[in-house]
């Protein structure tokens, strides 16, 4: 069977990629649901829809892609892995960009720059005493 052979290879790749997230099949529920729309007979019979939970972190995937159960499983699986993995790819930019910012603070300012903060202080306490009530002596 010639789509035999690429659901085994779709399923090997699929398993080395979740083994490079640390996903344990124990952390994914996983429920078949009876799918909607074009397909006829095959669909409305048989539960060919995939639903996917990832518990740790709360993602969820429906997949009723294929009229098959077991690609539709491959496919659901294979948007998990995505899902998970911009997931973590977005909390490692955001802590890569707060680490910057952080740096950026702590970086000594140029002499130019300590000049034009002096100027604009030396600016409001000029504003403040122009402000202040005169006395008479």
């Amino acid at each position: 069977m010639p789509g035999h052979d690429s659901e085994f290879k779709k399923g090997k790749m699929l398993k080395s990629a979740i083994s490079n997230f640390v996903l344990n099949e124990k952390d994914i529920i996983e429920k078949f649901i009876r799918s909607a729309g074009p397909g006829g007979q095959n669909v409305n019979k048989t539960s060919t829809c995939v639903y996917l939970r990832h518990i740790p972190s709360g993602i969820e995937v429906k997949c009723q892609r294929e009229r098959s159960q077991a690609l539709n499983r491959a496919l659901a699986r294979k948007l998990l892995v995505k899902k998970i993995e911009a997931l973590i790819l977005r909390k490692v930019f955001e802590e890569r960009k707060r680490i910057e910012k952080a740096r950026r603070q702590k970086r000594k300012k140029s002499k130019a720059a300590k000049l034009k903060i002096l100027e604009v202080k030396r600016r409001h306490s000029q504003k403040k005493r122009l402000r202040a009530k005169i006395r008479e002596i």
